[in-house]
């Protein structure tokens, strides 16, 4: 194979960014200089780099896989949907724009230059570069304007793995259609596949491999089970889009709620509690007895005020009651925003200018303006440590109650500011930091103060964690799928 690989898949999770990290760490271990590269992104799952620059979450992991840091280059276009039609564009880091999904096409030929530039940069300092495309590679209609899957592997000169999942069903159509809408061209870069979340006896699935070999021509580079001995922080919200059914949650044990809210923004804030044991974290979209919960969190929100106007409709009096009786509440971001008096936006950075009146359960008002805050912060809870990183439009003033935090650094600067809000009776608080529970002091002392005091979480960091889990997939992948093949 060429020196690029470009993995491309069926549809969308169909476990592209994993597989991506993957293959960084496994090179990465062997000596190469390798990056991680997709040219356009569409996810309200970002993070932040050390320049201060917003990217996807899936090129961080990767470049966390690859044992680099993060860089835009290797995500120069981020789409930040508002809306069913319009999306927030970052280019290179930065805001470019609120663009309606016309306008933008209509300029993806500027979009492809930069991306390209991007690209020929990350290529200019590396041996190998491990792409990523979006969705399926084979959506017809869209084909012509397609800067992510073919026409960035063409460009990148890159041998395409075609990915597939077989735990959705049609597997074998999924991977014969995908050929069967491709021009010639395009189905001659395809060398081989990877079939993802197998579950059962995989020798039962060898007569499958041999069809789809034979029906295609192409090699089936491995078939890889379904795994749950590590967790990969995804890109999409796909993963929360079914809700925990609350009948499985165990009444003995403590429980988080955290709000779905409809345009949630990093829902990898929640990865840290998820993995304590003994902790039963659930998403919830509908106002279920809250009173079965110790704590509820507002996470982060791409339209804060079309979010709170759903919680409104929904939620504000079940949660209202749940503070009543002596419940605790938790805003990230978007969710610190809407549990104030009010959310003001005069410029319409989020939809139609205007006011929407928030829960109320905070003494504090957000006018939503720029510039954008994209920072990565250092901060302290009352002399505890921690880290997180900022990405918001708004700017919060409190009146009243206390500041929650203390930032001392962001983007490597010193600094000391107040930071979020608490309310007089320690029940309700509010914070911009994402990343909030990544540090395992900061999470107990949070136990603590919900009254969960017999909760200690485990000493290891996320980033400890995250790195355990990369040779977990490295392992995972080295097991099942042929790398002298795919290399």
């Amino acid at each position: 194979m060429t020196k690029n690989i470009a993995v491309l898949g069926t549809g969308s999770d169909v476990g592209k960014s994993v597989i991506a990290a993957g293959i960084c760490r496994i090179l990465a271990d062997r000596g190469v200089r390798v990056a991680p590269y997709k040219s356009q992104n569409m996810s309200n799952n970002s993070g932040i780099t050390l320049e201060g620059l917003e990217m996807g979450r899936a090129q961080i992991v990767q470049a966390e896989a690859a044992k680099i840091l993060p860089h835009v280059d290797m995500n120069p276009i981020l789409l930040k949907p508002t809306g069913e039609k319009q999306s927030q564009v970052m280019l290179n880091g930065l805001v470019h724009g609120n663009h309606t999904a016309m306008d933008y096409h209509r300029n993806k030929g500027f979009y492809f230059k930069k991306a390209c530039e991007a690209f020929d940069r990350l290529s200019g300092q590396y041996d190998r570069i491990i792409l990523e495309g979006a969705g399926s590679c084979a959506e017809v209609n869209l084909m012509a304007t397609d800067i992510v899957n073919f026409p960035m592997a063409e460009y990148a000169k890159a041998d395409v793995v075609l990915t597939a999942d077989i735990h959705r069903g049609g597997v074998f159509a999924q991977l014969v259609g995908t050929l069967d809408c491709l021009p010639d061209s395009y189905r001659d870069m395809v060398k081989g596949f990877i079939i993802n979340r197998f579950r059962g006896d995989i020798a039962l699935f060898k007569d499958g491999v041999d069809w789809i070999e034979k029906r295609t021509g192409k090699k089936v580079f491995g078939v890889l089970p379904w795994y749950t001995h590590f967790k990969i922080d995804a890109e999409d919200s796909v993963e929360i889009e079914n809700c925990c059914n609350l009948k499985d949650l165990d009444p003995k044990k403590p429980t988080i709620a955290v709000v779905r809210l409809p345009h949630i923004a990093n829902f990898t804030d929640f990865h840290a509690l998820s993995q304590i044991k003994g902790l039963q974290t659930v998403f919830i979209d509908t106002p279920h007895n809250l009173s079965n919960f110790d704590a509820v969190i507002l996470p982060g929100s791409k339209n804060t005020r079309a979010d709170l106007d759903w919680l409104k409709k929904g939620f504000e009096s079940a949660l209202k009651k749940y503070h009543r009786e002596k419940g605790h509440v938790l805003g990230i971001c978007g969710g610190y925003q809407m549990l104030g008096s009010w959310v003001e936006d005069p410029q319409g950075l989020e939809g139609k200018p205007g006011q929407e009146t928030g829960l109320g359960l905070l003494p504090i008002k957000t006018v939503l303006k720029a510039p954008k805050t994209t920072t990565l912060s250092e901060f302290e809870w009352e002399g505890t440590p921690g880290k997180g990183y900022e990405i918001h439009m708004g700017f919060t003033q409190l009146f009243s109650g206390h500041p929650f935090l203390r930032i001392t650094s962001r983007n490597s600067t010193p600094c000391n500011e107040a930071e979020g809000c608490i309310s007089e009776d320690n029940r309700v608080t509010g914070t911009y930091l994402h990343g909030f529970f990544d540090t395992p002091e900061i999470s107990s002392k949070w136990f603590s103060m919900i009254g969960l005091t017999e909760l200690v979480a485990e000493k290891e960091s996320m980033a400890e964690r995250k790195e355990r889990d990369y040779d977990l997939l490295k392992s995972h992948l080295e097991s099942h799928v042929d790398l002298g093949a795919l290399y």
